[in-house]
């Protein structure tokens, strides 16, 4: 009877052994459904980053990530095109998150979405790594927003004044002069440093930004991180958190960071890419459950910190120029105010195209100076009233003396159009900016 038992007990033993060694770090490919490759026989959890052997004439790794499981499958997304990629392949798990080297030599660099510089100056030198997904700041050891941070734009340093630490979202449809008035903010900016990600953009547009909106003086404290409309969607998800990441580096070191990102609709439809492909339901407008959780996750990253700050800046590529379509009306409901730009100002050669009725600032009202926000709400009655009876003045149906408060519209909103319009090379200091307002409704 006990030699039974003991055969029984070793028995167990052998039977547990074989189940606990049946996942390994190695796995071979079984599947590529788009952009999906299916492994199996791997350990390993969500977010690893695993290496896929390609066994060819020229072999390589292919960096991917461990983006879900299937039917006793690991799903992985290439950061890489999956070309070379065949059956047989087999993957090996590095068993760590996806990690960037911090450093300050990162200002003045441009890199790419995993961090590693594609602007032919030379490596990073550095042994810190952070992780790009962040770690979440306690809410109740965050300090109230109370001061202002200049932005050398008029329109908004005068009518949407932002504080350190706020989110701020720049709607506009395709070609109304986004990219134009992020080069003006990050040169003109009374910032430590400035974070540009640029998301699924152009890529002949990169070179144009660096030089003709950024231009030397915005370069010198700028860190810009780069994935191209034709790079894997793994890598245009990558560039919104690895900016994120590299901005939180900097704020850790006590500096008041501006995070700008160009564009967060780019981000989402990348998101939706990975979604899509590892199964899950489309809702709104083929966009994944999976983006409603990512973007507060994303956005408040940023804020005002015990130690340093990051002022974010976010720009809404509006899909037809519907300003209420899914992600812009999302993205609005997460962020502490919007700046509309419009294609009918942009027409009448107006720039910087912003529409100062349709846009607002949150926290204007905590940090502007109460003569400040007297005379902006002044400027903004005035073009309320003038806006409600354009179409009178227009085919001429209006005479003067009717209504008093119409004639002093009429007579201020040449001056306001003026005060609203601005150069691109050219910058205002608040004082400056608060001097011409009080000018404008005197």
């Amino acid at each position: 009877m006990k030699n039974m038992r003991s055969m029984l007990n070793q028995a167990k033993l052998r039977h547990s052994m074989k189940l606990n060694n049946f996942y390994t770090i190695l796995g071979k490919i079984e599947q590529i459904v788009g952009l999906t490759v299916e492994a199996s026989g791997m350990s390993c959890n969500i977010g690893d980053v695993c290496n896929i052997s390609v066994v060819g004439k020229k072999r390589k790794n292919i960096l991917s990530e461990v983006v879900g499981f299937k039917n006793n499958k690991v799903l992985l997304m290439p950061y890489e095109d999956i070309e070379g990629i065949g059956y047989g392949s087999f993957v090996s798990n590095t068993g760590q998150k996806l990690r960037v080297k911090m450093s300050e030599s990162l200002i003045g660099r441009t890199v790419d979405a995993l961090g590693n510089p594609i602007d032919g100056k030379g490596e990073i030198q550095s042994d810190l790594y952070y992780t790009i997904n962040g770690t979440p700041s306690n809410p109740m050891r965050r300090p109230p927003i109370r001061e202002s941070i200049e932005f050398g734009v008029k329109a908004i340093d005068g009518m949407l004044t932002i504080g350190k630490g706020q989110r701020m979202g720049i709607f506009a449809g395709s070609g109304v002069g986004k990219s134009t008035l992020m080069g003006m903010i990050a040169r003109n900016i009374k910032a430590d440093v400035n974070v540009i990600a640029l998301v699924g953009e152009r890529g002949r547009e990169l070179m144009e930004f660096i030089n003709k909106d950024l231009g030397p003086e915005g370069v010198k404290r700028s860190v810009l991180v780069v994935a191209t409309s034709d790079q894997p969607a793994m890598l245009r998800s990558k560039c919104a958190q690895t900016a994120t990441t590299i901005a939180e580096y900097f704020k850790d070191q006590g500096k008041d960071v501006l995070l700008m990102m160009d564009s967060l609709t780019r981000f989402c439809m990348a998101e939706r890419e990975i979604g899509l492909s590892v199964g899950e339901p489309p809702i709104a407008r083929g966009y994944t459950p999976s983006i409603y959780a990512s973007l507060p996750k994303l956005l408040e990253r940023c804020g005002n910190f015990e130690k340093g700050s990051i002022t974010g800046i976010f720009t809404v590529l509006v899909e037809g120029d519907d300003s209420n379509e899914p992600i812009s009306d999302t993205v609005r409901g997460i962020i502490d105010g919007h700046i509309m730009l419009s294609r009918k100002i942009a027409m009448k050669n107006h720039y910087p195209a912003i529409d100062v009725l349709a846009s607002i600032s949150r926290l204007m009202s905590e940090i502007a100076t109460p003569d400040q926000k007297k005379v902006a709400g002044q400027i903004r009655k005035i073009m309320s009233i003038y806006q409600e009876n354009q179409d009178l003045i227009s085919i001429g149906a209006y005479k003067a003396g009717s209504n008093q408060e119409l004639d002093y519209a009429i007579n201020r909103i040449d001056a306001i159009n003026k005060f609203l319009q601005q150069p691109v090379d050219k910058r205002y200091t608040m004082d400056e900016t608060i001097t011409n307002m009080l000018n404008i409704v005197k």
